[in-house]
């Protein structure tokens, strides 16, 4: 960091913070360090004993009025913790968001375990662990909305090494680890961040169980700075814990023996294979430190790599799942049931990663209109539906009766995309999912999976996966099913269209942004115990790919004329070779395969794509308007400027400058001023000439800007005004329209 950027100090003017357990102590620090920042502060207080027991309103009142006496803002509540709607709802009424919350407050009961009563357990448990989960349940949907959060949970050196007399406190303590650790992950994509502290300072709580002198010592003054920085916009940690007391502070992270593998081929695993490996089991010599589940996980991969296939577990080659023989279906079960609903909530940034996911490039100008909010044509591409949908299929499938499947066998075998609407760019989409039918391929099964999105209550796209479940056929299931969204060969002639594309070498890393975080796709580990050399790409990347290739070829990159598409997924691409798609056309259906161009393999087969009846209505120059527009009276006017000092205008101007307005979201008129050519003109119409300047707006807006009333800045930030072209040169256009365009 800069010097200049260190000396820039910590501000929260405009956020709120709401402290838990802020009577005193710790808590008390943190609310007026967070109200010295600028910050509106919450200070939670029941007002009890150590123990939990008795209320009072007091000590929160006296710190909201340290607050305000040093002109800061502070309301006080009295709740229990238990009660986290309530400490929430007061945010909300006295200053209409929250955006911080620090789970502070906190009982003791110490006691032996053998002393230790069930009230004892519950009461910490209550205040605690499930105190924290009640307050910042309440307030995680608001962050969700406002795309911003920060949340600290509150552990103990208890919790992480454990300590006489306090089980109860200390399996508390390190719950709240494992709830900070999942909140992290489940909140990253909504901008909610969530990190655990470990503090040791002098509060009624240490006071039990720290020798006076080294309280002393200890100041919570020397722990708030670190939560004002963990809850700061400017600060990316997530998931972390941090031991802090003292001025002092460090990161804890969890680490790993190499461990050993006592599991022997065709042999029984034995307690006495432990016993005779077990120094190696606890040797941290050259310890390895996961940092997720997942990383976690790995080594068991690895594991299962190197025992023979005489154990019964072998790689299919092409789609690198496990295949053994432990699922079973019921098909009367599982047919008909429903995937409990699932909701993808997006802005503008998961339309342009799935665009960049699937091979767009600023290179080509007909990609900005997906990979550019501010481009007036902004929109998704239409095989960004499979995204909120694939929610649906991720892990949903396991709480379908009838459906005993080991996840590791199953294989994404094919995809049907309907699109009924464009997506729209940014907001909330709900899918809803259903088992449409199961099929017993003797080597395995496959379960349909319909899945319908909806933006409220109108259907966006329909998808249905194909799922392949190796192993786990032969129950005497029918063999085909007219649910099914079938395949189709392509002609027997050569292709009329071949569009080809080099994926990155990052592709797979790239696309797997979008949702898909199976290691397979980035992990070398993972995809040789796969039987792969290298990681693959996701099969839906590649028909990303295939998509937008008929999509230029044949639509213009038109989304609305894009309805349907169905692939095969029939090998596996290794990121950096290049996509090539072969393309026959009849009139609306497009039939393609997609290759691997260096093996000739075909990676995407049976495949096609349905075009819109509209696709290749010519463009014109020339809309009617379907109304009579208020925006007609000022190029009326500028038109009679034109006129008599149009030759004087073309010296000053130099430029042509087109308008699209718009009625209702849909383009109604278009005009252009011809600043360029001749004495100047003005008329209805697309530029027939190129135009330096587009501008998109509203009748009612453009109005507005005429008459002075919406500065075109504010306009423009807001996305009300949209320009495209050269935006230096509206500033010349004050002239035409400040003084000579009155309504």
């Amino acid at each position: 960091m800069s010097a200049s950027g260190a000396a820039l100090p910590l501000r929260f003017d405009g956020k709120v913070a709401l402290v838990t357990g802020a009577g005193g102590g710790l808590g008390r620090t943190y609310a007026l360090l967070f109200a010295e920042r600028g910050a509106a502060v919450v200070v939670n207080d029941l007002g009890g004993s150590i123990k939990g027991e008795g209320k009072s309103s007091s000590a929160a009142d006296r710190v909201v009025e340290e607050i305000r006496a040093r002109g800061g803002k502070a309301v006080p509540n009295y709740d229990s913790v238990e009660q986290g709607e309530k400490i929430v709802q007061t945010a909300l009424d006295a200053y209409g968001r929250i955006d911080i919350v620090i789970n502070n407050a906190g009982i003791l009961r110490d006691r032996s375990f053998a002393r230790t009563s069930d009230l004892d357990w519950d009461l910490i448990q209550r205040v605690h662990l499930r105190g924290s989960f009640k307050v910042t349940r309440a307030a995680w949907n608001h962050m969700r909305n406002q795309k911003y959060g920060r949340i600290i949970m509150t552990a103990s050196s208890s919790g992480i090494y454990g300590n006489f007399g306090q089980a109860n406190y200390s399996a508390a303590k390190l719950g709240l680890l494992g709830l900070s650790n999942t909140l992290a992950i489940e909140g990253q994509k909504y901008n909610i961040q969530c990190n655990t502290i470990a503090p040791t300072a002098d509060s009624r709580l240490t006071q039990t169980v720290l020798p006076q002198e080294l309280l002393d010592a200890l100041k919570p003054e020397f722990v708030a700075p670190l939560v004002v920085w963990l809850c700061h916009e400017s600060c990316q940690e997530n998931g972390s814990l941090f031991d802090v007391g003292a001025g002092w502070i460090g990161k804890l992270r969890w680490e790993r023996t190499l461990g050993a593998t006592v599991r022997q081929k065709d042999q029984q695993m034995t307690p006495e294979a432990v016993r005779d490996n077990w120094e190696r089991i606890c040797n941290f010599e050259n310890a390895t430190k996961p940092k997720s589940s997942k990383e976690a996980i790995s080594t068991l991969y690895e594991v299962l790599n190197k025992l023979d296939e005489k154990q019964g577990v072998s790689m299919n080659p092409t789609s690198g799942s496990i295949q053994t023989s432990t699922s079973s279906i019921d098909p009367a079960e599982a047919i008909g049931k429903k995937i409990p609903l699932t909701e993808y909530t997006y802005t503008n940034l998961q339309p342009i990663l799935y665009a960049l996911g699937v091979g767009m490039t600023t290179k080509d100008p007909d990609h900005l209109k997906f990979l550019f909010e501010g481009n007036e044509e902004f929109s998704c591409l239409p095989t960004f539906g499979v995204i909120p949908a694939q929610d649906a299929m991720n892990g949903a499938l396991a709480s379908i009766p009838g459906l005993n499947i080991d996840f590791t066998k199953v294989l994404h075998g094919e995809q049907y995309l309907k699109m009924h609407k464009p997506l729209p760019t940014s907001g909330t989409l709900k899918s809803k999912g259903t088992i449409a039918d199961i099929l017993d391929k003797g080597s395995g099964a496959v379960i349909l999976l319909d899945v319908h999105t909806y933006n409220e209550k109108d259907l966006v796209c329909y998808n249905q996966f194909s799922i392949f479940v190796v192993g786990a056929g032969g129950f005497g299931g029918k063999r085909t099913s007219d649910k099914v969204k079938v395949t189709m060969n392509p002609p027997n002639r050569p292709p009329d269209a071949i569009m080809s594309d080099i994926t990155s070498v990052d592709q797979a890393a790239l696309y797997r942004l979008n949702g898909d975080w199976n290691p397979l796709h980035i992990d070398p580990n993972f995809a040789a115990f796969g039987g792969f050399k290298k990681p693959i790409l996701h099969g839906l990347c590649s028909m990303g790919f295939a998509a937008r290739h008929v999509l230029k070829q044949y639509a213009n990159n038109d989304v609305t004329n894009f309805k349907a598409i169905k692939v095969r997924f029939a090998k596996p691409v290794i990121p950096g070779q290049t996509l090539e798609t072969e393309m026959w056309r009849d009139g609306n259906f497009i039939h393609l395969q997609t290759k691997v161009k260096e093996t000739n393999e075909i990676v995407l087969a049976g495949a096609y794509v349905v075009l819109g009846e509209t696709v290749y209505k010519p463009k014109t120059n020339g809309i009617g308007m379907r109304e009579e527009l208020q925006s007609d009276l000022v190029f009326a006017e500028v038109s009679r400027r034109i006129k008599n000092v149009g030759k004087e205008l073309v010296k000053k101007v130099n430029a042509i400058f087109q308008w699209d307005i718009t009625k209702d979201g849909n383009t109604a008129a278009q005009w252009t001023i011809d600043l360029k050519n001749g004495s100047g003109e003005l008329y209805k119409g697309a530029a027939r000439h190129r135009a330096d300047t587009i501008f998109t707006l509203s009748d009612d807006d453009f109005v507005q800007v005429v008459s002075g009333k919406l500065d075109p800045q504010k306009a423009f930030f807001a996305g009300q005004l949209k320009v495209k072209g050269n935006i230096m040169l509206s500033q010349k256009l004050e002239m035409i329209l400040k003084d000579y365009a009155k309504l």
